[in-house]
């Protein structure tokens, strides 16, 4: 766990989006290892557990390191009416995943969610796998676990293979090793970080349909030595006019140079909203 706030170390339950023993799961288990983590069939269906109370927090993945951003999420943010209060990154080791008493030779066809079997293709390739596009990772391993084929198997999670009774009959199948996906951790409680450390601010704006609206909105951080570590840009209602953009950015809204940023952002947006302010994760010490 990367922050100290007490949202996140009081959390008895934490919705994430997926069957147990999804990687959201995982990356539950890991951020709030207190919590009792919730499964939710879509990510609008986890956002509204934490949004009504059902859940204290969420977590919810917005980035991987090969895919990009995670499709709809951005969209969902804004409107959620829920605050980040942390982040958390989550190593992605895929393992493949078979009925206990199979071996590898014995297997002929693979399940997974499309993006896990994109990142497998050496696997796939190399021992002439028929590939099966399924819903969820961990929805995988539990149709391999119902369907008790010897010759089927799964591309999941460790903890799918201990949710539903499977052996790793290969592990860490991914082509390449560095593929991590980034979750944010949101509650319905809008608790800032305190001033201190490495803070991340997440904020989303819309700029004004003028000339160069864009360029001076940026400018705000450029003059203030701000520097942004994300940008993502999404039309709003249909409109090829307006769009609305999710920035991350480095630093505290309590020290000056953010300051003195957001007040010139706001100077040249029609509208921004501070997402949430929460302590850096470790993990991006080591990025590339």
């Amino acid at each position: 766990m990367s922050t100290g706030i007490k949202t996140i170390q009081q959390a008895k339950r934490v919705a994430f989006q997926g069957e147990p023993g999804a990687y959201a799961n995982l990356a539950a288990r890991q951020a709030i290892p207190h919590a009792t983590a919730i499964p939710k069939p879509t990510f609008e269906d986890a956002i509204e557990a934490a949004k009504s109370g059902d859940t204290d927090l969420v977590i919810i993945p917005v980035e991987n390191s090969l895919i990009g951003r995670i499709a709809d999420i951005h969209h969902l943010l804004p409107d959620s009416g829920l605050h980040i209060v942390g982040e958390h990154f989550l190593p992605i080791r895929h393992q493949l995943l078979g009925l206990k008493g199979a071996t590898l030779d014995d297997i002929k066809s693979v399940y997974s969610q499309a993006p896990a079997l994109a990142q497998c293709r050496t696997l796939l390739r190399t021992r002439k796998l028929v590939a099966h596009n399924w819903y969820d990772t961990a929805g995988s391993a539990k149709h391999v676990a119902e369907l008790g084929d010897k010759s089927s198997a799964a591309i999941a999670s460790s903890l799918a293979a201990e949710f539903y009774g499977l052996a790793i009959l290969k592990a860490d199948v991914e082509d390449e090793h560095h593929n991590a996906t980034r979750f944010l951790i949101m509650s319905r409680q809008d608790e800032r970080a305190p001033n201190q450390g490495k803070v991340v601010t997440s904020l989303v704006f819309q700029v004004k349909n003028v000339p160069a609206s864009l360029y001076k909105a940026l400018g705000a951080f450029a003059t203030n030595g701000v520097n942004m570590t994300k940008l993502e840009s999404y039309q709003l209602g249909g409109s090829f006019n307006a769009t609305q953009f999710y920035a991350d950015i480095q630093g505290h809204p309590d020290q000056p140079p953010v300051a003195h940023a957001l007040e010139e952002l706001a100077f040249h947006t029609a509208s921004h909203t501070v997402m949430g302010v929460y302590p850096a994760h470790p993990f991006r010490e080591d990025m590339p």
